[in-house]
């Protein structure tokens, strides 16, 4: 694991395997780090293939350094262009888990020309809106606007910030509402019984995108993780596929 300043005294954490182009770039989710289970899988993956990989932590997650309460959509999505243009050169394959497929797709936006394709894994475009303010009730809505914060649950006896500056700088980066003008090849994977994240996104976000090479795997057993054996090895099937490895 290596680090980088970012500009302003915040260090941002990676790993970066060589091999061969596209670079496999994993982004991680909300709350998320480098070191999940879809991660390291992938990580596995391309060391067997002598395929590139790059994965990183956004700021205020995982060994990256800054405050996890400053973090913003917009920030986290300048922190992946900071590591990518730094780091990489040529194509990129980005995988974006949750929060992740966001950010994934704000990166393909600013960057078209470097990106050979796209996986969404239970993507989240505009969480912020449809999945937090949406889902907030009125006392939680003044409070925020008011305080700037407001405590949401996390894991058992855990709660984490959620911030005005997230909600409205959300607003600025949302995709669902017209054209995601991407021409590359996308693929959706998505659990049925995701509890974060509803699988319907995944049906929006295919009608949104401009590309007509988008397929979608819905997954009738799978959870938002898409961590199981099972799945893993899903991805690592769509993956080869988009890669060239099926002999297309």
């Amino acid at each position: 694991m290596t680090r980088i300043d970012r500009g302003d005294g915040v260090s941002l954490a990676y790993a970066a395997q060589p091999g061969r182009g596209p670079t496999v770039v994993f982004l991680g989710g909300f709350r998320s780090d480098m070191t999940g289970t879809k991660a390291e899988h992938l990580s596995r993956f391309c060391a067997d293939r002598g395929q590139a990989m790059l994965r990183f932590d956004y700021s205020g997650h995982g060994a990256s350094g800054g405050r996890f309460e400053d973090g913003t959509i917009g920030r986290w999505a300048a922190d992946a262009l900071c590591v990518l243009d730094r780091l990489t050169e040529g194509k990129w394959l980005l995988v974006g888990s949750s929060m992740g497929g966001w950010i994934a797709l704000l990166t393909a936006l600013a960057r078209p020309d470097r990106v050979a394709g796209l996986i969404g894994i239970a993507a989240a475009p505009d969480f912020t809106e449809a999945l937090m303010w949406e889902a907030m009730t009125f006392e939680e809505r003044a409070r925020l606007l008011s305080d700037g914060v407001v405590s949401a649950p996390g894991g058992p006896g855990e709660t984490y910030p959620i911030t005005r500056a997230l909600i409205e700088d959300g607003r600025r980066h949302l995709l669902l509402g017209g054209t995601i003008g991407l021409d590359c090849p996308v693929r959706l994977l998505h659990g049925q019984r995701d509890e974060a994240v509803p699988w319907q996104t995944s049906l929006r976000l295919a009608e949104c995108l401009a590309a007509g090479d988008v397929r979608i795997s819905l997954v009738k057993d799978g959870d938002h993780r898409l961590s199981r054996p099972q799945d893993l090895a899903l991805l690592g099937d769509v993956l080869a596929a988009l890669l060239g490895e099926d002999g297309r």
